[in-house]
């Protein structure tokens, strides 16, 4: 069961308590290895091999490098705040439980957990349809399947994915190392394709830093490029969204979003540098650069496996991100916060598979209504206020509120980088475009109206949740 207080959901010997624990049904069975596979393939999935190419069109020269280090560094510095509170509140949920913990002795504070749910039931199954949508539009240079064969195909992928993911947790962290090691292949085979492209010419090409970046319009468009570089380093928190299910929590969560934002960081420049070395008389036709890049070096048979491979980190992705996922809407609905159908598990799998079901469903019919450009700049937007610059918030008045000995793990120089990643996280939501930041207000006021519509049934919710529980807890 969730706890508002530090002190319920963490005892001295830096593990969970038994009852944040056990009366949630759920398993600590994913050791730091597979936390860490977990992030990493949910981070690289089909977001870089779109974005870069578009990226590089709209920057050109060296400067396409730049969005990405300014992605790494916000990256880095949410970490901070994701690894405090990880550490300090490992349950099912992550943001969820965060946010409740750090607003919920307010009289308004479960509007803020409530609103983060709110979004996820959007946005999760919007990530989940980008990378089934990124997965057909590659699939593309195997097959010509026209506009309706990659919408048949991504609708595909998110039911494979689901099946998938129908099992008990200790074997979906086997599966997610499994999945790792193709993503890491895969990379590795990229960036050795740039050094050879360089023993090839004898030079290194496409870094030039010459021309001036000081216009009001080219900021813009380095803005816009830091959001969509920011998209495809999503996915270093997703460890803590499956808290309850991680060995060691306070050590092994903020080991993991460290691991996985240095080594996707140092792979994503290595890659940009790696691709900047093929020539490109035109721009690559609809974002397929890596498939190109190979077919240039090696010719298109090891094209064609480049592509499958590209599609095997597709596909990991969207399995790691949706397990993730998958624990928000239970997490919340076992506290009484929302619909009690999303607080069933599998009766002998011990998952939440209503909620899985639910957002499969959802990533289903999106995948067929949308255009992967409509989202990356929609799903930032839909989530800056409530998840990052609100959770980092709460961090801040949880640090007033209790003392030291709650927070296993300690960002150094606080609050600094607290106050930067707040700062950094302002920039990109203005740097989304005023529609799509529109679009993220509107989604939290609809978010506010169904909170207090269902006030009367939320009530009745958290009593039967404390009724489900009690037993539990006193049974440990």
């Amino acid at each position: 069961m969730a706890h508002h207080h530090a002190s319920d959901a963490f005892s001295a010997s830096g593990e969970t308590a038994s009852s944040g624990n056990s009366a949630s049904g759920l398993h600590r069975a994913v050791s730091l290895w597979q936390a860490t596979s977990i992030n990493m393939i949910e981070m690289i999935g089909i977001g870089p091999f779109i974005v870069m190419p578009l990226i590089m069109q709209q920057l050109g020269s060296g400067w396409f490098l730049i969005p990405w280090l300014a992605g790494a560094l916000i990256a880095a510095l949410d970490g901070l705040v994701w690894s405090e509170l990880g550490a300090a509140f490992p349950l099912a949920g992550g943001s969820y439980q965060f946010l409740k913990a750090a607003y919920g002795a307010y009289s308004w504070g479960k509007l803020m957990p409530f609103l983060f749910v709110w979004q996820t039931m959007v946005q999760a199954p919007l990530v989940a349809a980008s990378a089934s949508i990124g997965f057909a539009q590659y699939a593309g240079y195997l097959l010509p399947l026209g506009f309706w064969g990659q919408k048949m195909l991504s609708a595909a992928v998110i039911v494979c994915m689901t099946l998938l993911l129908y099992r008990r947790i200790e074997a979906v962290g086997k599966i997610s190392v499994w999945l790792w090691i193709g993503v890491m292949l895969t990379m590795i085979w990229i960036i050795g394709g740039g050094l050879w492209s360089v023993h090839l010419h004898h030079r290194v090409q496409g870094l030039d830093f010459r021309g001036s970046f000081w216009g009001a319009g080219a900021w813009m468009a380095l803005g816009h490029a830091t959001v969509q570089a920011m998209y495809s380093y999503l996915g270093y928190y997703n460890v803590c969204h499956l808290g309850a299910e991680i060995k060691h929590p306070a050590r092994n969560i903020p080991r993991s979003i460290q691991l996985s934002i240095a080594g996707v960081a140092l792979l994503y420049l290595l890659m940009n540098i790696s691709l900047a070395q093929g020539r490109w008389p035109h721009a690559p036709h609809n974002g397929l650069m890596v498939s190109f890049f190979i077919e240039q070096l090696f010719g298109s048979s090891w094209a064609r496996l480049a592509t499958l491979l590209i599609l095997w980190i597709a596909f990991s992705s969207l399995f790691s991100l949706m397990l993730g996922y998958s624990r928000v809407p239970y997490a919340a609905a076992l506290d009484g916060y929302f619909f009690p159908l999303f607080a069933r598990t599998h009766p002998t799998r011990h998952f939440p598979h209503i909620s899985l079901l639910m957002l499969s469903a959802l990533a289903f019919l999106f995948s067929l209504l949308f255009r992967i450009e409509q989202v990356i700049s929609a799903i930032l937007a839909m989530r800056i206020l409530i998840q990052f610059i609100g959770q980092a918030v709460g961090l801040w008045l949880l640090h007033r509120r209790l003392d030291r000995r709650h927070f296993p793990y300690r960002m150094l120089a606080y609050p600094l980088p607290l106050c930067l990643s707040i700062l950094a996280w302002v920039i990109v939501f203005i740097s989304t475009g005023w529609k799509f930041a529109v679009s993220g207000l509107i989604m939290i006021a609809a978010g506010i109206v169904v909170f207090y519509f269902i006030k009367p049934w939320r009530s009745k919710w958290q009593q039967q949740s404390q009724q489900v529980s009690s037993p539990k807890e006193h049974q440990t």
